[in-house]
């Protein structure tokens, strides 16, 4: 019986690689940008759209001032004082009745008071607890009451009833500092001895760059170092005037100002 042949051995075929289709490799996502990143360009196109145009290079103030001095009797030709009053006593009481009080509810007040009180005499001749109750409608009445009544006894006593024409002697009155006396003088005599400074008249002396003095006695002094005397009484209207109506503490009308071409603040925001 011939041999069977001898088996050959048994090789492993190689596994041929599947072929598999190869899938493009994926595009790599773009990273999506986040919010914060956008963040600058909207707040600098809301800045933009909101931003006030650009104040125009300022003028000195020595050539700026004339200017004022012309442009502000223009655009206030009726500056007066609005504290209501016929005579210097008037005048003078209702001053010192202002003090941390509206012109507008003084003259409320004043209307019916200088109905029955006419005279010096007449404020000493009533008890001090009437006058307070007349004038209880103004802050501190208790306290100006009081003034009040001193100031007219030194009236009766030192100047015959009437009100003096002279800083020294208004001074020395009791409720009677200097705005007061600048007041009365001004207005009720006519004499230019200084400048009224109130709340309008220390903002707007700052804003238009007349001074940075922030105390009322500094920036008066500054004022009359700077404005020719004859229109100090004036100044206070022109600028008091502009502070009740156009240049307010809190959102002043730049827009609109008359003087904005002249104002170093301009624009405020």
């Amino acid at each position: 019986m011939p041999a069977s042949p001898t088996p050959k051995p048994r090789t492993r075929a190689k596994a041929s690689p599947a072929r598999v289709k190869a899938s493009p490799p994926k595009a790599s996502a773009k990273p999506t940008p986040r919010k914060a990143a956008a963040r600058p360009l909207q707040t600098e196109l809301a800045q933009t759209a909101t931003a006030s145009p650009p104040a125009p290079t300022m003028a000195p103030l020595a050539t700026r001032l004339p200017a004022l001095l012309e442009l502000l009797p223009k655009t206030y030709p009726d500056a007066h004082c609005e504290l209501v009053h016929t005579n210097p006593l008037e005048l003078l009481i209702a001053t010192i009745l202002s003090a941390q009080c509206t012109d507008v509810q003084v003259n409320i007040v004043t209307r019916d008071l200088f109905l029955k009180y006419r005279t010096a005499k007449d404020y000493v001749a009533v008890p001090l607890e009437e006058l307070q109750h007349d004038i209880r409608r103004i802050g501190l009445f208790r306290n100006k009451a009081r003034n009040i009544r001193a100031c007219c006894a030194a009236l009766i006593a030192q100047h015959g009833g009437e009100v003096p024409n002279t800083m020294e002697a208004l001074h020395a009155l009791a409720g009677v500092g200097r705005k007061t006396a600048n007041v009365v003088l001004g207005n009720a005599f006519n004499v230019n001895v200084g400048v009224v400074v109130d709340t309008h008249v220390a903002r707007l002396s700052q804003r238009l760059g007349l001074t940075t003095q922030t105390a009322p006695d500094k920036i008066e002094k500054a004022l009359m170092a700077l404005v020719p005397q004859k229109h100090w009484t004036m100044l206070s209207h022109w600028l008091i005037f502009h502070g009740r109506r156009r240049c307010k503490a809190q959102r002043p009308d730049c827009a609109g100002c008359e003087l904005r071409a002249l104002c170093p603040s301009y624009p405020l925001r």
